[in-house]
């Protein structure tokens, strides 16, 4: 809003120039939604124990240590959405047709996650919405998305799967990509929803992520550097950095008070809605493998439930890991919470690096 309202002054005030680089209105993005954050964040948690009372309920099977973190409140990804809702609505340029499609899918995810933990909390159980109703639910989001992004996307890019550390091998995967594309966002949605299972734990590799998928998607949309790097160039895939800076700005806000010991859980609300936003913007970069790349932790937290499903039915009931997710693994083996988070939080960083490496290493 600021852009379209004050960047056009520009040519009479000069400070207004500052509204058209999109540095600027990220680190604005940032700024405003970490500020939001400290401000509401104390009425959000009060707000949601006075109508949680028991907060999350706690699994049974899973570590000693989290039983004493009964009664903290959950749905706290509330918090999350209303800061990057605003934050971006101030800076982000209105007419962008990607911002639209990934702030729809954000909201929208979010609203699922909304629902699967109030589930949660008047069943008095772990387990929320039918598993296959949630996913058919955001299926259907996912592959609407994807159809309006291959209707902006130029000719040229439509439909194609870009491989990294490569500058020139690319697959033109036809009707194929609008599935392709839908399991990449619904994937990474359910992948960051599977890593939140600590305190603190989710939130650092999604502000990780965020951090280089804004610089991905400002190089991406700048056709000075797209060439410069070799990479392909997607007019207006920029304006998603200031949707990225705001993303990192609410994820800072929120680990303030989801630090070990929390004091409020994101919730499959927060998890779901930001693991979304960062499906989409891959497949609006056409970085959908960087991202299974810089979001290696996600991927390796997804493939420890799949492996442990799939040994637990090859053998009739025995386990690979003592736990799965694969952080409750090392919970069990007796890893501090705080251990695991912080190593998690380093690889992570490891993924991230390899990741952007791609942008330059062809």
């Amino acid at each position: 809003m600021l852009y379209n309202l004050l960047a056009p002054l520009g040519e009479d005030i000069q400070f207004f120039n500052l509204f058209r680089y999109l540095t600027f209105r990220a680190g604005g993005a940032m700024m405003t939604a970490l500020i939001i954050s400290f401000l509401i964040g104390p009425i959000v948690i009060r707000w949601l124990k006075s109508r949680q009372g028991a907060g999350q309920p706690i699994r049974e099977d899973g570590p000693e240590t989290h039983f004493k973190k009964a009664g903290t409140p959950t749905m706290g990804g509330l918090m999350i959405i209303f800061t990057v809702m605003l934050s971006t609505l101030l800076w982000v340029d209105l007419s962008n047709p990607y911002y639209w499609i990934t702030i729809t899918v954000f909201f929208l995810f979010g609203v699922i996650g909304f629902i699967d933990d109030y589930y949660k909390l008047t069943g008095g159980s772990h387990l929320g919405m039918p598993g296959k109703v949630r996913l058919l639910l955001e299926a259907i989001i996912g592959i609407i998305a994807v159809y309006l992004i291959s209707r902006i996307m130029p000719a040229g890019l439509t439909n194609q799967l870009h491989i990294p550390f490569l500058k020139t091998l690319t697959f033109n995967l036809g009707w194929f990509f609008l599935p392709f594309g839908m399991l990449v966002i619904v994937g990474a949605a359910n992948a960051v929803n599977l890593t939140d299972g600590l305190d603190g734990l989710a939130i650092g590799p999604i502000m990780i992520t965020s951090a280089c998928f804004g610089v991905i998607c400002y190089l991406i949309g700048n056709v000075i550097f797209s060439n410069y790097l070799q990479i392909h160039y997607v007019p207006d895939s920029g304006e998603l950095a200031v949707f990225c800076g705001a993303l990192l700005g609410a994820g800072l806000g929120f680990l303030w008070y989801n630090a070990p010991p929390a004091d409020v859980f994101m919730g499959d609300t927060g998890s779901l809605s930001m693991g979304g936003a960062l499906g989409v913007m891959s497949v609006v970069t056409k970085h959908e493998i960087v991202l299974a790349i810089i979001g290696g932790l996600f991927v390796i937290e997804t493939l420890s439930v799949i492996m442990q499903v799939g040994y637990f039915k090859m053998t009739g009931g025995k386990r690979l890991f003592l736990m799965a997710p694969v952080h409750h693994h090392y919970e069990k083996k007796g890893w501090a919470e705080t251990k695991v988070v912080m190593r998690f939080w380093i690889i992570s960083f490891i993924f991230a690096m390899i990741g952007m490496s791609s942008l330059k290493l062809r």
